[in-house]
């Protein structure tokens, strides 16, 4: 839950200090607001970020506490899932470590944009994966209504990613489809687990343990 307020509000400000010219939400990459260098083009948009090092430091936060959200619920899974859900956990969880430090701009080291670009791929695929997966699995508790919404914002995710070069004037759209898709699914999660363990607090046992 702490994940997704401080990806929401580390967007925001950062978005809110880039004025010349205004960032969009719709045609900007959430990229561009962790590039460093200011008055560069990068693929037709003007990139100047002044507060790019909170995104960054967004771009690690957000990639270590998912990763640690979702090892610790997957103790609540046995067997071959629970390998799985924490594979992918820690898998996003470097990449967006990765994502952060190397930034998305063709002006810095070719090797800096594609170590970016590769992180965040695997990442976004590996953060939707597990949320279709936690949907997918009936031994987490919870509702059946969950277990649909998980499924399909995990599905959105993932397809909204493959749109994201359809167009220039709506590529942030599909990237943040892509993206906000498992800061919510993290959201309610944390929200239904907080909620089943007040009312059943021997349900987390095995997640302190």
């Amino acid at each position: 839950m702490v994940n997704a307020v401080q990806w929401v509000a580390a967007e925001a400000i950062t978005a809110a200090a880039w004025t010349d010219p205004s960032y969009s939400y719709a045609t900007n990459y959430i990229s561009d607001l962790g590039v460093p260098e200011c008055g560069t083009k990068f693929q037709g948009r003007d990139i100047c970020s002044p507060a790019h090092e909170l995104m960054n430091a967004s771009f690690i936060v957000q990639g270590i506490l998912f990763a640690t959200g979702v090892v610790l619920l997957a103790r609540l899974v046995e067997g071959r899932a629970r390998r799985v859900i924490t594979a992918l956990a820690v898998a996003h969880g470097v990449a967006f470590v990765l994502v952060g430090l190397f930034h998305g701009a063709g002006d810095g080291a070719k090797l800096s944009l594609a170590v970016h670009v590769g992180a965040a791929a695997v990442g976004i695929l590996c953060a939707n994966t597990v949320a279709i997966m936690a949907g997918s699995l009936r031994s987490l508790g919870l509702p059946p209504a969950y277990r649909i919404f998980s499924i399909t914002v995990g599905v959105l995710g993932l397809l909204s990613e493959v749109f994201v070069g359809a167009s220039a004037s709506t590529a942030g759209v599909f990237e943040r489809g892509g993206v906000y898709s498992w800061l919510l699914w993290g959201a309610v999660t944390g929200v239904l687990v907080l909620v089943k363990h007040r009312r059943s607090p021997a349900m987390m046992e095995n997640v302190a343990v």
